[in-house]
């Protein structure tokens, strides 16, 4: 669905049908360790980057809000391989294991 930022997201999802008034960050409303989404957050937010540049299925995501000098807040991404089971320091890459074989 497209961000109110004008990405498209798999996480974001809004609904106005019949006076609905709905939008939120799926996946930062899995985190409960997180501050309140904002839709202003989807003008910085990495996710729809991420998504873009890594399509293996073995990726999953966790996203929150947090505080950047303890002012501005933001979306902090943290990225972990399931078939590897390993944290992933560049999700746009992965975590170098998952298609190391793969033939081009």
């Amino acid at each position: 669905m497209r961000t109110p930022a004008g990405t498209e997201c798999p996480f974001y999802y809004e609904d106005y049908y019949r006076g609905r008034d709905m939008q939120e960050c799926r996946l930062i409303k899995r985190n409960p360790n997180s501050e309140p989404w904002q839709p202003s957050l989807c003008e910085d937010c990495p996710v729809p980057g991420i998504v873009r540049a890594n399509g293996c299925p073995n990726l999953r995501l966790e996203a929150r809000v947090g505080r950047r000098f303890g002012i501005f807040k933001r979306v902090e991404v943290g990225a972990y391989c399931i078939e590897y089971v390993c944290e992933v320091d560049e999700p746009k890459i992965g975590c170098g294991h998952c298609h190391e074989f793969t033939r081009g």
